[in-house]
């Protein structure tokens, strides 16, 4: 076997194929406004909110299917409605029966998965079920990558004004509240972000793993940032890299893409963990005082 240049290892895939760039494009736009928002959902303690809400999109996603195919406008519109459907109502059935937002988030997330796989295998084939529920990141389109763009852009452009009020949230909810912050209007657009940067995320790597470019960068990232801007910083590093990363890995070695890119997140994970400087396990051991004598 012919030994590869660098050219040929990190530029060529992408200068000779089109269908790569526009996936790499699409990543790319996802890793800069999605792991912010992970950041946010794990400092909330909220992680697990992400998922629920991809997998709530479902049968939003699976009646615009059956209504106009694969398209991405259909497709997305339905998504974003159930989206918010599942976020605002686990909202509205916790104030109203005094709950716990968490658990109506699991009853409806239940709900949508079961009502989204019923309304999937009612018409589509499995190359159809495979698309919608694993993604397909190299047969990103155009209509797709500009609304990944523009969702990326939208996103951005809120997180410019909801930075502070999000971080007072966060970390001083009771001064938030004395100080009118408004933090439940805030919370709400919050959650609508989370909502289209899922959606945005589910047309490359489908709705069972959209949310792999928003968390495990953000959850990577605490041993790697001690302020929230830090973190911030690093989630979006650590989801280029990945992104990146994933994408000349599946070319190369010829593995499923998507979930090529949501391991190399996860290794990055890893190795945060095992050895980054804030609160990694290895400089823990290290910075561990020996006992004397």
């Amino acid at each position: 076997m012919p030994e590869l240049s660098l050219y040929d290892l990190f530029w060529a895939p992408f200068a000779e194929f089109g269908f790569l760039r526009r996936a790499l494009v699409g990543c790319l736009a996802l890793s800069l406004a999605a792991p912010p928002l992970g950041v946010f959902l794990v400092l909330r303690r909220m992680s697990l909110t992400a998922d629920v809400l991809a997998h709530g999109i479902l049968p939003g996603i699976a009646a615009g299917f059956l209504v106009a195919g694969l398209s991405v406008t259909a497709m997305s519109v339905g998504g974003l409605l159930a989206g918010l459907v599942v976020a605002v109502g686990a909202g509205a059935i916790s104030r109203a029966t005094g709950g716990r937002e968490d658990a109506a988030l699991a009853a409806l997330y239940l709900l949508a998965l079961a009502l989204g796989v019923t309304l999937i295998s009612t018409r589509a084939g499995s190359v159809e079920l495979s698309h919608l529920l694993f993604g397909s990141v190299l047969g990103v389109d155009d209509p797709a990558l500009y609304m990944m763009a523009g969702i990326a852009s939208l996103t951005l452009l809120a997180l410019s004004f909801a930075w502070r009020p999000l971080v007072l949230e966060c970390f001083d909810p009771g001064f938030a509240a004395a100080a009118r912050a408004r933090g439940g209007l805030w919370h709400l657009l919050f959650l609508v972000l989370v909502v289209l940067n899922v959606l945005a995320a589910f047309q490359a790597l489908g709705t069972l793993m959209a949310v792999g470019l928003m968390m495990l960068p953000a959850v990577a990232a605490r041993h790697w940032g001690r302020s929230v801007g830090g973190m911030a910083y690093a989630a979006v590093g650590i989801a280029l890299a990945s992104s990146l990363s994933g994408l000349l890995l599946s070319y190369h070695l010829d593995l499923p893409t998507g979930p090529a890119i949501v391991l190399v997140a996860g290794g990055a994970w890893v190795v945060s963990a095992l050895a980054g400087p804030v609160d990694g396990i290895l400089p823990r051991l290290l910075r561990r005082p020996h006992l004397t004598g």
